[in-house]
């Protein structure tokens, strides 16, 4: 493996080649412990960014892994994104502006570094970390929840609801599958609580929690006059009439609201713009082809929107295509300014902007199988001689189970493997000339 501190020293973008995707999560982990900022991986979609993710936790249990997903829903569509997706969105943003005690590594995809987000000040302005002799009077923390987009009833039974009773505050978060509830004493909290909204009854105990807005669209009598202002500019006096306009200017939610945010905001800001200048991004090679696929995406989406628009008037009026999504020059200029590294799964000769990790493709078994063979016994014979030749053998499996019964399989067929429960482990049996099944 090159030396990682040509990539933090290098004056423009580099290629990393000889990077195959299951390469990719073990080198992100080695670039987050050695920068003293954060590391950042752009995937082309969401199973590969999930995937760089798991795997890099693997790997690097001690560093904080945080997935900045993008909306799960269709630009200029007509539904919210899910309140989970939001929920990791704004808990990855905030958790980027905390300081952190270990490294960090940021795995995102095109789909999501294309879209506007909310400003570090209004991230930090709408999250609010709770635990144990935190104080807040309870006007206050109703007018939190209120700006965060939770709606107040009598019981809590489903996301996105508060209920307040007595020295008792109930919440459904979108961060959680259970309800929270914070007993305070005063404006003290004393304890905080799981809860099946079902039942109301306690189902365990808290140390802290971070409290995420309901959703990406901030409701609070700010908000509202921008939107009321802004939606009049843009789609004359007669927009007044939409159900949009009707339901922001009585303080109510609407599906699909969150794609109006740019009027919501006095300004957005990018992914971008919440990096640090020495963090290091490398945007895998398919997001590239990803982000054009997508801003093609934006552009046809938006002309069927504006079409319908012209057709049925005041059944959906978009926004220009630039108020929530970066175009082509923005992402652009964007990864220039970051010095984005691109990881190629190709062999290139290395050179001043090309470093060659050399990580080669796993031993295919292929013409074995074509043939007939014993794929355990060429397997076996195969990690024998690998071992032999003084290199490190090491297989995965997709669970324990089919490790344990792969390995022993193996094992009876010549090739004494030993099953490592860690990264760690594997790689110290390995060391050891013993066959590492994880």
């Amino acid at each position: 493996m090159p030396d990682l501190s040509s990539i933090f020293s290098a004056d423009a973008s580099l290629t990393l080649s000889s990077l195959p995707r299951g390469a990719q999560p073990l080198v992100m982990a080695d670039l987050a412990r050695a920068t003293t900022q954060r590391a950042v991986f752009i995937a082309p979609d969401d199973a590969a960014m999930r995937s760089v993710a798991e795997a890099a936790r693997f790997f690097a249990p001690e560093i904080e892994v945080l997935e900045f997903p993008a909306w799960d829903c269709l630009p200029y569509d007509r539904a919210s994104p899910a309140l989970s997706v939001s929920a990791a969105r704004l808990s990855a943003l905030f958790r980027m502006q905390r300081p952190s005690s270990s490294s960090q590594l940021v795995v995102t995809t095109a789909n999501a570094v294309l879209q506007r987000v909310l400003t570090p000040f209004r991230i930090r302005e709408s999250v609010r970390e709770f635990k144990p002799g935190t104080t807040i009077g309870h006007e206050s923390l109703a007018a939190l929840l209120t700006r965060q987009g939770y709606s107040r009833t009598d019981t809590v039974i489903d996301h996105g609801e508060f209920a307040v009773r007595g020295s008792i505050v109930d919440i459904f978060p979108s961060s959680l599958d259970e309800g929270l509830r914070l007993d305070f004493f005063g404006d003290e909290l004393e304890s905080l609580r799981l809860f099946d909204p079902s039942t109301q009854r306690s189902t365990g105990r808290l140390q802290d929690h971070l409290l995420l807005p309901a959703s990406e669209a901030l409701i609070d009598d700010e908000s509202i006059k921008r939107f009321r202002s802004r939606y009049r500019e843009l789609f004359g006096a007669n927009a007044t009439q939409d159900p949009l306009y009707e339901a922001v200017s009585d303080g109510r939610r609407l599906a699909g609201m969150e794609h109006w945010l740019p009027l919501f905001e006095e300004k957005l800001a990018t992914l971008f713009d919440h990096l640090g200048k020495d963090d290091v991004v490398v945007m895998d090679a398919g997001a590239v082809g990803a982000a054009e696929e997508r801003l093609n995406d934006i552009a046809d989406y938006h002309n069927q929107r504006e079409r319908i628009a012209s057709e049925m008037s005041g059944s959906y009026r978009p926004l220009d295509k630039t108020a929530l999504y970066l175009c082509e020059n923005e992402f652009k200029k964007a990864l220039a300014s970051t010095k984005a590294h691109k990881a190629s799964v190709f062999a290139e000769p290395e050179g001043p902007k090309t470093l060659d990790f050399g990580f080669k493709a796993a031993r295919d078994f292929s013409p074995e199988r074509a043939r007939g063979d014993n794929i355990y016994e060429a397997a076996a014979k195969h990690f024998s001689t690998v071992t032999k030749s003084g290199k490190k053998a090491l297989f995965a499996a997709y669970s324990t189970g089919s490790r344990a019964r792969i390995a022993s399989i193996i094992d009876e067929a010549g090739a004494p493997s030993v099953v490592a429960e860690s990264w760690q482990e594997a790689q110290g049996l390995a060391a050891k000339g013993k066959i590492a099944a994880m």
